[in-house]
């Protein structure tokens, strides 16, 4: 008989998860996934679309504590319950329904980088490394017993989008690996040893906010862990919100650095001045406005904030 699994999932992380645990030839019951939020930018792949193109069924409770999700789970009987990018914790007593564990693929090398965007948050700080971690689910978040890991790396000019590409195929290289011993009850069950990781929470657009006054490899770890498809960092000048979607960390002394701490502009670009006197170089500055955002070159620039140009 095939083992039964339920299937919390979301995003691309969700999406590849899936779709292993079926080539693996899993019979998932029941995928319990989230409703698009319209004013998300929505880029990556459906959940919904893959249950849907495999025939299963797809519900979305808005809260995983519900006693109408507790019956769908518990009529399923579960072998198995899978959390594969689900945005809500799930409670200790739907994850007992499982009668051989339930497990959650998290965006990190736990213990580090527990909690909320482990893969924004890796890049803020200038970690070298991150990766992808089947963990056993347990009351409290990021904490149970470690199944499987698979490292990625973190290169110096690496987005958050382009290092999440890495780990979403980090967490199905992983879940490959690892499933069947896990389905055969021969997983390893490692120590998850939190005291020596550590704990972030969600982010929100505003705290994309960027301080020039701080040095600039802080200033550029942050515009790359926040770049599109993610909000963005961003500068208000002159009445004017201004969200860097590319930047270069410049070499000392490619661009001046005697000017103040902020954005200026020269007749070949854009260019902004940190508090250790380093600079960043623009390569894309949108102007944002109404609602709308618009590419700006070194002239618009200049005009909308009136400022001089430097040669």
């Amino acid at each position: 008989m095939k083992p039964r699994a339920i299937v919390f999932a979301y995003h691309n992380v969700g999406v590849r998860c899936l779709q292993v645990l079926l080539a693996r030839g899993v019979d998932v019951a029941l995928v319990v996934t989230h409703e698009d939020n319209p004013t998300e930018n929505i880029w990556f792949g459906s959940v919904a679309a893959v249950a849907a193109e495999h025939g299963i069924p797809v519900i979305t409770p808005s809260d995983p504590k519900s006693p109408e999700l507790r019956a769908a789970v518990s009529a399923a009987r579960p072998d198995f319950i899978f959390s594969f990018y689900y945005r809500h914790m799930l409670p200790v007593e739907l994850l007992a329904l499982a009668t051989r564990g339930a497990y959650n693929m998290h965006g990190s090398l736990l213990p580090k980088y527990r909690g909320r965007v482990p893969t924004n948050w890796a890049v803020i700080h200038g970690e070298t490394e991150t990766g992808a971690t089947l963990h056993e689910m347990a009351a409290r978040p990021d904490a149970g017993a470690i199944i499987a890991q698979t490292p990625v790396p973190i290169l110096p000019d690496d987005t958050a989008a382009q290092v999440f590409d890495k780990v979403t195929v980090a967490a199905e290289q992983t879940l490959w690996r690892v499933l069947p011993s896990l389905l055969a009850g021969e997983a390893p069950h490692l120590p998850n040893d939190i005291s020596h990781g550590s704990y972030y929470g969600g982010r929100k657009p505003e705290d994309g906010r960027i301080d020039w006054t701080q040095p600039a490899q802080q200033v550029y770890n942050l515009i790359r862990a926040v770049a599109p498809p993610y909000p963005g960092a961003f500068t208000d000048l002159g009445g004017h919100r201004f969200m860097v979607a590319r930047a270069r960390l410049a070499a000392p002394g490619a661009l001046r650095s005697d000017l103040p701490a902020g954005l200026h502009v020269s007749d070949n670009g854009i260019f902004a001045i940190c508090g250790d006197g380093r600079a960043i170089a623009i390569h894309e500055l949108r102007h944002q406005h109404d609602g709308s955002e618009t590419v700006v070159t070194p002239a618009e620039f200049a005009q909308l904030i009136q400022t001089p140009r430097y040669s």
